[in-house]
């Protein structure tokens, strides 16, 4: 399965590969080729000039105009005259006594020990040294000359 996807991708590579050096030659063609001048442009239509607006007409004087009609409003009837209701009085019955309360006592809970908290870990603020390894004279290159 690997030899099918390593030929694909290695075909892709090639298949890129060429295509930009084509785009790189294109490119540096367009650069070589001289600068178009700018194309001319149309000449705007003439826009016809439009009429002279009309003149404001003169408003009225407001004190010159008629007074507005005035209607006379209807008179509301007036509103009829209600008996006052009578309440019934409230009964004289007295009111229940609450019972009293039992006279056992309510035992009261032990209150247990909090633990308490655990100490955190300290962090140290300065770096261990670091152990220098011991050097075997096999191991170690020969002396220059």
């Amino acid at each position: 399965m690997a030899f099918p996807t390593s030929f694909f991708l290695l075909s892709m590579i090639i298949a890129f590969s060429s295509l930009s050096s084509n785009g790189v030659l294109a490119a540096r063609h367009l650069l070589d080729t001289p600068v178009a001048p700018p194309p001319a442009l149309p000449s705007l239509p003439k826009i016809p000039s439009l009429p002279p607006l009309p003149s404001i007409p003169t408003l009225p004087n407001p004190n010159t105009l008629p007074p507005l009609p005035s209607t006379q409003l209807p008179t509301l009837p007036t509103a009829p005259t209600l008996p006052k209701p009578t309440i019934p009085p409230l009964p004289s019955n007295p009111l229940p006594t609450v019972p009293p309360s039992p006279s056992s006592q309510i035992p009261t809970l032990p209150n247990p020990a909090i633990p308490s908290t655990p100490q955190l870990p300290t962090i140290p603020t300065t770096m261990p040294s670091i152990p220098t390894i011991p050097s075997f004279p096999f191991l170690s290159p020969p002396p220059s000359n």
